[in-house]
């Protein structure tokens, strides 16, 4: 910016969007002061750089703007956990079931979570088959990102939106 472009000769392109060719770095500031702006270098890697007469502090301005804006229409991903235990009653997997679809239709990732206790541990096919039925009962509204795996006394499948 103005004093910092240490080359030459610069493309210039006025406040108006024109261009007024190639210059040199004095006549280019001149200009610039001329209009009251600042001579900002847009493309450093050409030959020669291309500068543009602008005010600074508005381009700066209006580049937080666009920032924050994008950063405002973002949705940010969560995991929601659902814990289950593997002789889990009908009323209680659908209650569950219906949480994990809430969370899917969100946009928000879910952790499936089978807590083994005790001897349940010797039965962990019972748990396969739990977490198999969760999969099948999602396919349509969800991938399965994570397949079940055994974690100490727990089994965890991940699951996403489609």
């Amino acid at each position: 910016m103005n004093d910092m472009i240490n080359v030459r000769k610069v493309r210039i392109i006025d406040a108006e969007g024109e261009n007024r060719g190639v210059v040199t770095i004095e006549e280019a500031l001149d200009l610039a002061a001329e209009s009251g702006l600042d001579l900002v270098e847009i493309s450093p890697n050409v030959d020669p750089p291309v500068c543009k007469v602008m005010d600074y502090g508005k381009f700066k301005y209006e580049a937080q703007k666009k920032k924050n804006e994008a950063k405002k229409k973002q949705k940010i991903i969560e995991i929601k956990e659902i814990k289950m235990r593997p002789n889990i009653d009908q009323h209680d997997y659908d209650v569950k079931m219906r949480a994990i679809n809430r969370f899917l239709e969100d946009g928000d990732k879910v952790k499936v979570t089978l807590r083994f206790r005790g001897r349940e541990m010797a039965h962990q096919d019972l748990g396969l088959q739990l977490l198999d039925k969760v999969r099948n009962d999602l396919e349509e509204v969800a991938k399965v990102e994570q397949l079940p795996k055994l974690e100490g006394r727990q089994m965890i499948m991940v699951v996403a939106p489609r």
